[in-house]
């Protein structure tokens, strides 16, 4: 039972790394702002402040020499993210207090999570294109696995990805106002990502070591999860103050980052795929859940969004994948 003891330490460094991507997610809001992004493409380079502690843990993984550790929370925080937000949001906003959204009182009596059409366009179908790179990269039998060159390819995939999102419905930049705390906690946020990533990696390190899993099963069904619940608590808050749109598609910028920036440290240090059954189920799970986003969005009905039984469609994808993976591939 000694690895018990590294739960509340795995808790609280999933904790520190999230406040830090917290405090650096503010000044990047502000950025938006000022460029003058749409929400729906702020989403995306917001995105680089909400996976930070994914790329956080995979450095650390991959320096470790643990990048499995790394690989399972990229595959496993990539499936259940876009189920669990889009049904925290959708409870969030059942009552009449959420402001902020046009014809809320319809949207309740219709049972639908309204969401902008443009997350379709402008997240989905690209975040879909860059897994479909991901699979011609690290499937193909010769050079099988994450290799440094697919590092490299993927970063450029981002900032390809990134350009068009933030490009599309530009306007106007707005004037805010920096302040001196603000900076300072952006600062200290970096160093409670470094110090969070790193003991998130030992603690998964020492409880996959005590349960006798393999490291890759330990980050997609123990730190995966974990690291999942700051945002779960963020995207509430989001969608309570109105912010439907922002709560909803922010996962998708998150998932574009996990799979491109934060897929270059597990790539550079050279990482075989060790049980192809398994990579291959979560990486078309992986894909499935956003296709199935994408398409509730934009054929869910007269108004886009989520009716209530696509919302529960989506859970039912998340809790498939956890059966396929536990009594079908049976990983060790």
């Amino acid at each position: 039972m000694g690895w018990a003891i590294w739960v509340p330490v795995l808790l609280a460094a999933v904790w520190a790394a999230h406040w830090g991507a917290e405090h650096l997610s503010n000044p990047l809001k502000k950025l938006r702002k000022q460029w003058g992004f749409s929400v729906a493409a702020g989403g995306s380079f917001i995105g680089l402040a909400a996976a930070a502690p994914e790329i956080g843990i995979n450095t650390v993984s991959a320096m470790r020499g643990v990048a499995d550790i790394g690989l399972g929370v990229m595959l496993g925080s990539n499936i259940i993210a876009i189920p669990l937000m889009v049904i925290v949001a959708y409870i969030a906003t059942r009552s009449r207090d959420v402001g902020g959204e046009k014809g809320h009182e319809q949207h309740l009596r219709e049972h639908l999570l309204a969401v902008d059409r443009s997350a379709v366009t402008v997240q989905a179908i690209p975040y879909l294109v860059i897994l479909l790179i991901v699979a011609i990269l690290t499937l193909p039998v010769p050079g099988r696995g994450l290799q440094p060159i697919d590092g490299w390819i993927m970063l450029l995939v981002y900032l390809a990805y990134l350009a068009q999102a933030l490009l599309r419905g530009r306007e106007k930049g707005k004037k805010v106002q920096w302040k001196r705390r603000e900076v300072g906690l952006a600062a200290a946020g970096i160093g409670a990502l470094v110090v969070g990533a790193f003991f998130t990696v030992l603690a998964t390190e020492n409880i996959v070591r005590g349960l006798g899993l393999s490291p890759v099963v330990g980050g997609l069904f123990i730190t995966a999860p974990i690291a999942a619940l700051p945002e779960v608590f963020a995207t509430w808050s989001v969608a309570k103050s109105g912010q439907i749109t922002s709560a909803v598609t922010s996962v998708i910028g998150d998932h574009a980052v996990t799979m491109t920036v934060a897929f270059l440290p597990l790539a550079l240090v050279t990482l075989p795929i060790q049980d192809l059954q398994l990579y291959k189920v979560n990486l078309v799970f992986v894909a499935l859940v956003p296709l199935l986003y994408a398409v509730f969005i934009h054929f869910g009905g007269s108004q886009h969004g989520f009716r209530q039984w696509q919302v529960v469609a989506l859970v039912a994808v998340g809790l498939l994948w956890i059966a396929t993976v536990v009594f079908w591939v049976r990983p060790a």
